[in-house]
């Protein structure tokens, strides 16, 4: 009966840390974050009552916001290629898997952490801390990924993000209502990907009149919309209807991806520093597309900002 009561205890302590919520508020936004993956999990408008961020329906798909480490999309085979070994690794990397710590929260900061251990380890061999930093300043919620290279060796990998949000942004709206508007004028080809969500080598013209993006229920039907090295360091969700918008800013990722699960109520605007492989043979981690490196001892930082307009 004893060690029945402890198991059980050891069982609730690991779900209430699980499922506790980090809450970040001010005047204008309240946002929550969850240990598991350092996942947003909602970005709530006050003065207009609107939830920005899709909320996870299992049936449709079932994440909010999440972050991909140490890999962006797919790896051929699902391994990584590092020193001459192979670890295996899923799409988009263990990192929206694994329970972070809270290791800072105030009422608009919070500082999630995830350090190398025996688990990471078997995946990605490096010794690290990778930290998401969220922090709210009027309506704006800026996200920055720090990587703390802890090893002797040169730490490679990939980051992104992958926030869902929810459009139409109000009840009797239509998908179709909304588009996505590019920060600047210029021609945009999305990189194909195979059925196994690899690039194929084929890219295909879209059309944005405008620098619009016309949001439409058969969008995503041959997967994500991938460009990159884009000129354009902002996307705006607006509608054709009123002037209440939500805008991604991302001035260090020159890699995006547009998406949503065909017909689904939402649009993820993801900035990315990483891309999923390309058809063929495997290459060594330091050899893949948009690899990022932070040497021994060093700091890596990045980040991208979501503003309600």
């Amino acid at each position: 009966m004893a060690v029945e009561f402890a198991k059980a205890a050891q069982y609730w302590a690991a779900f209430l840390i699980f499922t506790r919520m980090t809450t970040l508020e001010n005047d204008d936004l309240r946002v929550s974050i969850r240990p598991k993956g350092a996942e947003l999990t909602s970005i709530f408008h006050k003065s207009s009552a609107i939830e920005h961020l899709w909320q996870a329906d299992p049936t449709v798909w079932g994440w909010h916001a999440p972050n991909l480490f140490p890999v962006v999309g797919g790896c051929l085979n699902n391994q990584l290629l590092i020193d001459g070994e192979t670890y295996p690794i899923d799409r988009h990397g263990f990192a929206r898997q694994s329970v972070f710590e809270t290791t800072e929260s105030t009422t608009t900061h919070a500082i999630f952490s995830l350090r190398s251990n025996d688990e990471t380890r078997v995946h990605f061999p490096y010794e690290f801390e990778f930290q998401l930093i969220y922090e709210l300043d009027g309506p704006r919620l800026t996200v920055t990924y720090r990587l703390v290279n802890e090893d002797e060796q040169s730490v490679f990998f990939s980051v992104g993000a992958h926030p869902a949000f929810s459009v139409p942004f109000n009840p009797g709206e239509a998908y179709e209502d909304y588009f996505v508007e590019f920060e600047r004028t210029e021609p945009l080809e999305t990189h194909m990907l195979s059925p196994s969500g690899y690039f194929t080598g084929e890219t295909k013209p879209v059309a944005t009149p405008d620098n619009r993006l016309p949001l439409t229920k058969h969008l995503f039907d041959q997967d994500a919309l991938v460009f990159k090295n884009l000129a354009s360091r902002r996307a705006t969700i607006r509608s054709n209807k009123h002037d209440h918008a939500l805008s991604v800013a991302y001035p260090a990722f020159p890699y995006l991806g547009i998406w949503a699960k065909p017909g689904a109520p939402f649009v993820c605007i993801e900035p990315w520093l990483g891309c999923a492989d390309s058809e063929g043979a495997p290459k060594p981690i330091q050899q893949k597309e948009a690899i990022q490196v932070v040497k021994p001892g060093q700091v890596f930082e990045a980040a991208f900002s979501i503003e309600v307009l």
